[in-house]
């Protein structure tokens, strides 16, 4: 499914850089939404009968079936996701902050728009530790001084109830990621609660004009149970990785490793944009079959 949406970019140097030399954004930037689920292995979500709907789109959709988490907890990973690095971190601290860049910045640079959505987050920009069921662990935006210290970009990080009318509007923006809230993505919650939110939440995603103009929804978890990994570094375990492309009906199933470095390395592709720190690295692979 992502194969056309890839077609022209450029190859990268199996070291890791801060930056590497990329195609030129598209035209007309595709629709890329992420979605970033908590705390299981790919044994607990593939095949189990409490994940009936995420079952039915692995089955259905794209599944990498050789996906790994980066660290453990939980912060590392949603830090590699964003910027292509955990920038040394192996605990869920609120108190980091780092100078970038990230993957909005990028697009920032590039005029891509962008909008970050957190369930249960009380306000837009907002950088407490926690806030009910929100937790700033969940949010790498707010670890990074090029959101927070921007108007601008800090007012794109916004709290989830927005998502049903921002998709159906001229504003939606190209890239959107989503981050549940801490019973909603599993962290504090069963399987079958996640399962549910996702087919809910989804059914809005799937029938919205933003999707249907070239949309491609990437499920992944931040970390699975154990410490198995893959691509030279990554060992937060083995995890589920789900792709849903609306040019892309058959079902198809990838076994290239693929870590969250190689899931940054995907969205930056299918953008044009320079590959960031661990992405650069075709060692992280990518989710391209």
């Amino acid at each position: 499914a992502l194969a056309i949406a890839l077609t022209g970019a450029m190859a990268c140097s199996a070291v890791a850089v801060a930056h590497a030399t990329a195609a030129a954004a598209p035209p007309q930037a595709p629709h890329v939404m992420l979605i970033v689920e908590e705390n299981r292995s790919e044994s607990d979500i593939i095949g189990s009968g409490d994940a009936p709907y995420i079952n039915a789109l692995a089955a259905t959709h794209g599944l990498a079936v050789a996906s790994y988490g980066q660290s453990h907890p939980s912060l590392p990973n949603y830090l590699e996701l964003l910027s292509g690095s955990t920038h040394g971190v192996s605990d869920d601290g609120t108190q980091y902050s780092f100078a970038g860049p990230t993957l909005v910045d990028q697009m920032a640079g590039q005029h891509i728009t962008w909008r970050a959505y957190m369930e249960s987050m009380p306000s837009a920009c907002y950088t407490g530790g926690t806030s009910g069921q929100y937790a700033k662990k969940h949010d790498p935006f707010m670890y990074f001084q090029s959101v927070t210290q921007n108007a601008s970009q800090c007012q794109s990080v916004v709290p989830l109830r927005s998502l049903q009318t921002d998709l159906n509007s001229p504003q939606a923006a190209d890239f959107i990621w989503i981050t549940p809230n801490l019973c909603d993505d599993g962290h504090d919650c069963a399987t079958a609660t996640a399962d549910s939110w996702l087919q809910a939440e989804l059914a809005t995603v799937l029938s919205s004009a933003w999707f249907q103009q070239n949309g491609l929804v990437i499920i992944t978890w931040d970390e699975g149970s154990d410490n198995r990994g893959c691509c030279g570094g990554a060992d937060g375990g083995h995890i589920a990785t789900i792709v849903i492309a609306a040019n892309q009906q058959e079902h198809l199933t990838s076994a290239q490793s693929v870590d969250h470095a190689g899931t940054l390395r995907t969205i930056e592709q299918l953008y044009g944009l320079p590959l960031l720190a661990d992405a650069a690295c075709t060692c992280s692979g990518d989710l391209t079959p």
